[in-house]
């Protein structure tokens, strides 16, 4: 129910892929895992996908997503509630409930102009708190988060200002050998200079 219903969420709302039973089939193995590593990645690539033209909806641990917009912009936040120290940060956001309709359509015509209207200012750069580097240690692993047949790059150096580090260009990363989309499919097919396992 949680990876199916919340974590890897598809287009089919409540069924988990295929490529997940892997990974459940030895009980005592399972939290051992890094579940959130795999969310992330598996967030990333339905974030990828979601871009592309004619694409009409979005997968993915959509409250990750939602988190992740109420810390960096201000205009979509809702009210927030004081909780305890060590409690996660999402937690601390009260949402609402809202009904679909003509009301649902016009939230979303509002919310598409306070995006095309935002400036620099309307975006919090250190939503961790400018000393955050100090409290936050720098992640010192740069690289590929994978999750069963998902490869997204990873680099925190991307991120450096959100901690109140300095922000320098940072250097590319896992640049494909070659990417082709046959005729009769919908999806590309990606090819890596070595294995998955050796990214």
């Amino acid at each position: 129910m949680l990876l199916g219903s919340t974590l890897f969420v598809d287009k089919s709302r409540d069924r988990l892929r295929p490529a997940i039973n892997v990974f459940l089939k030895d009980q005592q193995r399972v939290a051992g895992y890094a579940w959130g590593a795999a969310a992330l990645a598996y967030l990333y690539r339905q974030l990828g996908m979601a871009t592309r033209v004619g694409s009409k909806s979005i997968c993915g641990c959509l409250t990750l997503l939602q988190a992740w917009i109420y810390e960096y912009f201000p205009l979509f936040r809702p009210s927030q509630i004081l909780q305890a120290p060590n409690a996660p940060r999402a937690s601390s956001w009260v949402c609402h409930r809202f009904a679909g309709g003509d009301d649902a359509r016009q939230r979303l015509v509002r919310y598409r102009q306070m995006l095309d209207e935002m400036l620099g200012e309307d975006v919090s750069w250190t939503p961790y708190g400018r000393d955050a580097g100090t409290e936050v240690l720098p992640s010192l692993y740069t690289g590929v988060i994978r999750f069963a047949d998902v490869a997204e790059g990873y680099d925190p150096a991307r991120c450096r200002r959100q901690f109140g580090y300095r922000q320098t260009i940072p250097r590319t990363m896992m640049v494909p050998k070659d990417v082709y989309r046959p005729a009769s499919c919908s999806t590309y097919i990606v090819f890596w200079e070595g294995s998955m396992d050796q990214l």
